[in-house]
């Protein structure tokens, strides 16, 4: 697997070939609480770079679920639609969001890594 990418939007990227896995971070879901509910974009939909994909919904508010690359959906995690108490268990592993076939990897040079990261959720938190 390669490295974990992350947006200021609280969303994880990981990249195979062309193929990027998406969920939301840890920290993302310490924000939201207990999930109750997730939405996925449709499997073929084309996604712009920080456009919104999906929905999260908890206890305690609903948040919207960007996309920090643009490209087509080739795949979606219906386990979380189905138990989203899942996103809490494994946020940044088996509770992934979606997967994208990526139009252009540059964009991956805009995104944190986990150091970056975890430095801006921080500051942010506080």
């Amino acid at each position: 697997m390669s490295e974990v990418k992350f947006s200021k939007e609280h969303e994880w990227i990981t990249l195979e070939g062309d193929v990027a896995t998406i969920g939301i971070t840890k920290h993302a879901t310490e924000m939201l609480g207990d999930i109750v509910f997730a939405e996925l974009p449709e499997k073929g939909s084309n996604l712009e770079k920080d456009g919104t994909a999906g929905v999260v919904e908890s206890t305690k508010a609903a948040s919207d679920v960007y996309t920090p690359v643009s490209g087509e959906v080739v795949d979606t995690n219906q386990s979380i639609v189905d138990d989203p108490a899942k996103i809490n268990e494994d946020p940044e592993g088996g509770a992934w969001f979606f997967k994208l076939k990526i139009k252009d990897t540059s964009e991956l040079d805009t995104l944190m890594n986990k150091e970056e990261y975890d430095k801006f959720a921080k500051e942010t938190s506080s």
